[in-house]
């Protein structure tokens, strides 16, 4: 699927969103890799075999509190 040289990483690879943009729609938030791994803007992605990665979102310990 990739033409890239050095080749963009495989799917399952842990450094898998590294690979080349191949499609984006940034109206809908979501960009399509050579790799075949669809991301969103929040930080999912649904990979080739279908496995859903979930957000990764920071968890801040007083996030939404006001200093006194």
């Amino acid at each position: 699927m990739c033409n890239h040289t050095p080749k963009c990483p495989p799917a399952d690879a842990p450094d898998a969103n590294a690979a080349h943009p191949a499609s984006s729609c940034y109206e809908q938030g979501w960009t399509l890799l050579c790799n075949g791994v669809l991301l969103f803007e929040d930080t999912g992605e649904i990979r080739p075999d279908l496995t859903i990665i979930p957000p990764r979102r920071a968890h801040y310990a007083n996030a939404g509190q006001v200093a006194a």
